[in-house]
């Protein structure tokens, strides 16, 4: 079993549970919260490899995926008070998940020969879309228009990964350090009200 077939069930499983999360924040009944699970766990991977052209997309070889989603959604509803009431919770699950699907998405690119620069950018399509479509599907602002570091957490990672790579380091490792470095920027971001300056328009004259 690879370290990046992990990463694959790890990430899908922590982004159900945010959407789970977010359903259960907005009241969501359990259709609804179903199909939020759904497309924060698989949305940011679709979208990759539609961009990508692979078919079929990743989910789609096998029931692991769906079968570790409809998991992930008993247990989230098990801890549903907990969720409730600390949005930390959520929030760290959708660290998480960031952190692991930068690197899955970066990987696959790199499989399929795309250039570094279009790497990274699969790595944050990957990490952020399913949690973008989290938020519009429930009535939220996605993090990544937001001040908050969060996009900015994912191209660090990715930058670290390949640079890692670069020095020959042993793929696994890279992995697991590049995932750490998003993950603990984005906390540091969250716990220091680390954010991007916001650059308004300058004020044009009439």
């Amino acid at each position: 079993m690879s370290t990046l077939f992990i990463l694959d069930i790890i990430g899908t499983f922590v982004f159900a549970v945010s959407g789970v999360a977010a359903a259960v924040e907005r009241k969501f009944d359990l259709f609804g919260t179903i199909i939020l699970a759904f497309v924060t766990a698989v949305g940011g991977g679709t979208l990759r490899d539609v961009l990508l052209g692979a078919k079929p997309v990743s989910w789609m070889n096998s029931d692991l995926h769906i079968l570790v989603i409809l998991c992930a959604i008993p247990v989230a509803f098990f801890f549903s008070k907990m969720l409730r009431k600390l949005r930390k919770t959520f929030l760290l699950f959708d660290t998480i998940g960031i952190g692991l699907f930068t690197i899955l998405g970066i990987e696959k690119a790199l499989s399929m020969g795309m250039s570094p620069i279009v790497s990274i950018m699969m790595g944050v399509v990957s990490a952020v879309f399913g949690g973008i479509i989290r938020d519009v599907l429930s009535n939220e602002v996605p993090f990544i228009f937001r001040k908050e570091i969060y996009a900015f957490a994912c191209v660090s990672g990715a930058i670290i990964y390949l640079t890692l790579l670069q020095f020959n380091m042993a793929v696994d490792i890279a992995m697991i350090i590049s995932v750490v470095v998003v993950i603990a920027i984005r906390l540091l971001a969250m716990r220091y009200a680390w954010s991007i300056p916001f650059v308004p328009y300058a004020n044009r004259k009439k």
